[in-house]
């Protein structure tokens, strides 16, 4: 018996939203795509790719009845839990745990609960026509659970409980989608599904502690925002166990730069900073955990030779702007001024 830890993913649809305004998705490439994508087709009215999920033992006893028995519905919310994995006779079976709120076209919501069994046949031994993972079976019962954390199983089927979820990163996960859904690119640098975020965990000791007190954690989180022709963003969000999940603002200074003849192509004569304001995104940055720092690196044009960066040091359980240097000059040379030091002592 094997066993794999799949974290859950929501995918909500406003009762209010129209099914062609709905994403389309169909990915068959992991049995929680596979439930995901059965009830986008549920919430998109698209019941025969929805009734084409199921293999040969069908949810209904014909299809007409199956379309029937979502008439009513007009949105669900999807969540799924940790996924067993059971291997026999040339085929992969998957358990998914499941809950779902179904709103009906009057607004009235009802939480079901159960298990999804699916099945993924071995493709070196198929012949034409392929048959990807499909579902097996599916039985849902009315839950009296107000949320989808609770009403969710822990586990379905024989084996080892699941890995429980990270209901830190599940958190983030979704204040970006709901800040971002729409702002950021659909897809990573890499082509892969947006939404996966780098994490880090730091261990710290509160000023104040003790030595035997125990030390703190915060989570990291890095979320790839959008990439352009030379610069790319990111969005960070922290965890704690005191104010839980929340997004980092980042501290920049403002700047009165003032070149010969007010020709940004002249000579800089100075760099004021004239005052601070914060930013929710950074430009080609990263976490650096050798010295607990985010490091940003903006550049003004392709080249590189105008740009500003900025250091981000964590102590005392937070994140601080430390060092901003700026080049400004545009002359096709990378010489850089530090306009914000508090590495220094004064």
């Amino acid at each position: 018996m094997a066993f794999a830890s799949v974290v859950a993913i929501t995918f909500t649809i406003a009762p209010a939203v129209f099914a062609a305004e709905t994403p389309y998705v169909d990915n068959r490439s992991d049995p929680e795509a596979v439930i995901q994508s059965f009830y986008n087709a549920i919430n998109r009215r698209e019941y025969a790719r929805a009734w084409d999920y199921f293999g040969e033992t069908k949810p209904a006893k014909d299809f007409d009845a199956f379309a029937k028995g979502y008439e009513g519905t007009a949105s669900v919310e999807v969540q799924t839990g940790g996924i067993g994995e059971e291997g026999a006779a040339g085929s992969i079976y998957f358990n998914v745990p499941v809950a779902i709120r179904a709103t009906d076209k009057d607004g009235g919501e009802k939480i079901f609960a159960g298990c999804y069994t699916l099945r993924q046949v071995n493709a070196t031994i198929q012949a034409p026509p392929f048959n990807p993972i499909h579902i097996e079976k599916g039985g849902l019962k009315p839950s009296t659970a107000t949320t989808l954390d609770d009403a969710l199983p822990e586990s379905c089927g024989d084996g080892p409980q699941p890995v429980k979820k990270d209901s830190e990163l599940e958190q983030a996960k979704k204040a970006f989608a709901a800040s971002y859904g729409e702002g950021c690119n659909p897809d990573g640098p890499g082509g892969e599904p947006r939404g996966n975020p780098d994490q880090y965990s730091i261990r710290y000791k509160d000023p104040n502690a003790s030595e035997s007190d125990p030390e703190r954690e915060v989570r990291l989180f890095r979320f790839f925002c959008f990439m352009a022709a030379y610069n790319e963003s990111a969005v960070y969000y922290m965890a704690n166990d005191v104010e839980g999940v929340r997004q980092l603002q980042f501290a920049e200074p403002e700047l009165d730069i003032r070149y010969e003849n007010g020709d940004s192509e002249g000579k800089v004569e100075a760099v004021n900073v004239t005052g601070f304001k914060t930013e929710d995104e950074l430009l080609n940055s990263d976490y650096d955990e050798k010295t607990r720092t985010i490091m940003s690196y903006a550049k003004w044009r392709g080249v590189g030779d105008a740009s500003s960066s900025a250091s981000y040091l964590f102590r005392n359980g937070d994140f601080s702007l430390v060092q901003y240097d700026v080049d400004a000059s545009y002359d096709g040379e990378i010489n850089p001024q530090t306009v914000v030091d508090y590495n220094t002592p004064p």
